[in-house]
């Protein structure tokens, strides 16, 4: 007989992450980072530490952002001019395939733009769903594929903000490894985390991680392993891609960071509080526009 597993959690033996200081970024419309660790510690804007939570003996730990892959998506749906969708029509590509090869030749830096990435409030590490997002820097010349690298950059600044929680906690991450969708699709996504973040980035060999991870814990059930690491050493797997950072990126990236931290404690650690104001007087003014119709 087997219980159940979060399916987030039970990716980590499909990628070989078995050991501490291995996170897992499962990216898709959201972030979940999970890493386990020998010791429980508190860690600020964690959403949960259990002990057996992702592997048998060790602490996970789970942090995440609760807006990614729908930020993209919100971004082509809303904010894109329909020169655009023709141009992806007439090349036979989609929206964000044709923003990411824009967005592409740009170099870190070069749009004069910096986002916060809470349009759907922080989950970690300021653990505040009343938050906003915001792009600052936006002139008459700015174009869609800038805004839309922006937007990457901020989600991947967001990662490194939870990265280095774990680190400043006593618990390092010593390797990073991606998961799902955009993992597996978007090489100027994956570069750019590895560029901000410094560090190198594995990819999940399988495309369907959680059930993998399902297997491999069946397996262990059945009997056919003793433990979930010696069955993750056999059925685990990763790609041979391996994002590396570009040290000329870095550089220009750690400069951005510290601009994103400092919007990141104004806005979000109660200095201003102009995005919970505009909150509240839009649900106030949304209430009383229903009470009269």
């Amino acid at each position: 007989v087997a219980v159940a597993n979060i399916d987030a959690h039970a990716a980590m033996p499909a990628v070989g992450a078995c050991n501490c200081g291995t996170m897992l970024m499962i990216m898709g419309t959201s972030t979940c980072h999970i890493m386990n660790g020998e010791v429980r510690r508190p860690v600020p804007g964690m959403c949960g530490v259990v002990k057996g939570g992702a592997v048998p003996g060790r602490y996970g730990y789970e942090a995440g952002q609760s807006c990614v892959g729908d930020l993209f998506a919100w971004f082509t749906e809303h904010c894109v001019p329909s020169a655009y969708r023709n141009e992806a029509e007439a090349r036979g590509e989609n929206l964000h395939a044709l923003l990411r090869r824009k967005a592409g030749r740009l170099r870190p830096g070069e749009s004069g733009l910096l986002a916060l990435d809470w349009w759907n409030g922080n989950r970690s590490v300021l653990v505040d769903a009343d938050l906003g997002g915001m792009v600052l820097g936006l002139t008459l010349a700015t174009r869609p594929e800038e805004i839309y690298r922006a937007l990457i950059e901020a989600t991947a600044f967001g990662t490194r903000v939870i990265i280095e929680a774990f680190g400043e906690s006593g618990l390092p991450v010593e390797r990073l490894i991606a998961s799902g969708g955009i993992a597996r699709k978007d090489p100027l996504m994956m570069q750019i985390y590895a560029d901000v973040t410094g560090r190198e980035i594995r990819i999940a060999g399988s495309a369907q991680s959680p059930a993998l991870g399902s297997a491999i814990f069946a397996a262990c059930a059945a009997g056919l392993y003793p433990d979930v690491q010696a069955a993750s050493a056999v059925m685990g797997r990763l790609d041979a891609r391996i994002y590396r950072p570009d040290p000329a990126n870095t550089g220009i990236y750690s400069l951005l960071y510290r601009e994103y931290k400092t919007l990141h404690d104004y806005f979000g650690r109660g200095e201003n509080d102009v995005m919970k104001r505009l909150r509240a007087l839009r649900s106030r003014l949304t209430q009383e526009r229903t009470a009269t119709e």
